[in-house]
């Protein structure tokens, strides 16, 4: 009788550790012993029970209750102006649980007259977590347990887009450390609901990275219907679909993502109208919101007795400063040596709607952080960034304390050191767009394909071949097989 062998055991594959391949990191951890040696094989021996995600899971907790940490001041004295601004503890949800009738039964969209300037599913996620609060009416305790509610879920969703990171590039799960302890979640994170438009679209770009194009979609649509970022994520998957001819995975995505976000919408609009278009008319009538180019430079102009912009010329100006760096993007896309890696794309797309939108509240740099993550997850440049947005997210506290509180001197910062806050955070992010730009015209400096991968992130284009490139004069680089250098 012949043997009948065992199924082989799936090889598990060797892991990228950071104390390795980072220079920063590599420095760093003299402190503690020097990197880990060449002879270990992390990812192939099992590391016992602190596996790589529970260790995550732990950071991101840490990191979590240090962010409620930052809040203390107005969790224990209440979120009054201007002590929220000056203690750095201003969030949002308590003062829409206060002044939007939240806090009072009023569930956005539902009720009769109700107006929400957010999209459908923030109001939804704002209306049950107000149902989650014992009690009725607006008071201290329960704004204290609104925020609680928030802060907890939000926590959830970011241990999720943490683990969604780490699985998303199965030999670098490290580099979801960079999400987990990331500056600019610690001191955001808990200023608005962005957290859980980052979450589904992490699991959006996860179900793509395993070609599950139908269920990516759906949680593209889902988070569009959370806030617009999401979207442009289509457009990198477009771009994509272009160089390599695979239409068919665009079509399937885009087509899932219209149909969840309509899912969502359609009853929405037909009960409600008003209610549902109220986000779309205060987007295009408000004035230049705090800290994006167009409010600093209306505030110079104030100061130097010149003309500021009208919304509509902001409009204008911002959708075309957008379309452009978007044509710009599809050139190098199209063009470079080799075929743009997915989130490469997606993160130039998402910071050129950063810097050139009409509002960029701190929240905002949430977007980032994971597509950082995953296009150039390098210390170095990513802790830079981070404390430039930690300046910033300080500047608009001592702004805000003063012309919304008109709060004494002492705490207060003039207009000039307000806008210089905003043009370093600019050229931070603009710094970034370059790093990323000269990682795909230049294959070779690109960290994610030193290890032998192509592109994991991008599901039915990881390996593809061109079918379509632009010739500039640059000439085509192959792309499979890339050098391993998992030990450099």
């Amino acid at each position: 009788m012949q043997e009948i062998k065992p199924p082989a055991r799936p090889k598990r594959a060797r892991l990228v550790i950071p104390s390795r391949s980072d220079l920063l990191l590599r420095n760093f951890t003299e402190l503690i012993g020097g990197p880990m040696g060449t002879r270990s094989a992390p990812g192939v021996v099992s590391p016992g029970f602190f596996t790589v995600e529970r260790v995550l899971i732990i950071l991101t907790v840490v990191a979590a209750l240090t962010g409620i940490l930052i809040k203390n001041h107005c969790r224990v004295n209440g979120w009054e102006t201007p002590g929220q601004f000056y203690s750095t503890c201003y969030s949002d949800f308590p003062e829409l649980f206060r002044n939007r009738g939240v806090g009072d039964g009023v569930f956005p969209f539902f009720t009769p007259g109700s107006s929400f300037e957010y999209p459908v599913l923030t109001g939804l996620i704002a209306g049950i977590t107000a149902l989650m609060i014992p009690g009725q009416g607006v008071s201290d305790a329960r704004i204290l347990g609104y925020f609680d509610v928030n802060a907890t879920l939000i926590t959830a969703v970011w241990i999720l887009v943490v683990l969604a990171t780490a699985r998303m590039t199965h030999r670098r799960p490290w580099d979801a450390a960079m999400v987990a302890l990331a500056p600019g979640i610690i001191l955001s994170g808990l200023i608005n609901w962005d957290m859980w438009a980052v979450g589904l679209l992490a699991l959006a770009m996860y179900f793509l990275a395993r070609d599950r194009l139908v269920l990516a979609g759906i949680f593209i649509g889902l988070g569009t219907a959370t806030k617009i970022y999401p979207l442009l994520i289509l457009g990198a998957i477009l771009l994509l679909a272009l160089r390599t001819g695979r239409i068919r995975p665009l079509l399937v995505t885009a087509g899932a993502a219209a149909a969840a976000w309509l899912a969502v919408n359609l009853p929405i609009a037909a009960i409600n109208p008003s209610g549902w278009r109220f986000f779309y008319d205060f987007t295009e009538d408000r004035p230049a919101g705090y800290s994006s180019p167009w409010f600093a430079y209306n505030l110079l102009a104030e100061r130097l007795k010149g003309q500021p912009l009208d919304p509509e010329t902001v409009n204008t100006m911002a959708l075309g400063l957008f379309l452009l760096a978007c044509l710009l993007i599809a050139v190098l896309a199209l063009s470079s040596p080799a075929r743009p890696r997915i989130a490469q794309l997606a993160f130039l797309i998402v910071a050129a709607f950063v810097l050139t939108n009409k509002v960029y509240s701190p929240q905002f740099v949430l977007w980032l952080i994971p597509l950082m993550a995953l296009a150039r997850p390098r210390w170095r440049d990513f802790l830079i960034w981070q404390a430039i947005e930690g300046l910033h997210w300080a500047a608009i506290w001592m702004y805000l304390g003063q012309v919304t509180s008109n709060g004494s001197a002492q705490h207060n910062i003039d207009v000039p050191y307000y806008v210089l806050a905003v043009i370093l955070h600019m050229v931070a992010t603009g710094y970034l767009m370059l790093r990323v730009t000269w990682d795909i015209w230049n294959p070779d400096y690109d960290v994610i394909r030193r290890h032998g991968m192509d592109d994991p992130h991008a599901g039915p284009f990881d390996g593809a071949p061109d079918r379509f490139r632009l010739d500039l004069g640059r000439p085509t680089a192959s792309i499979l097989p890339w050098k391993d250098r998992s030990n450099v």
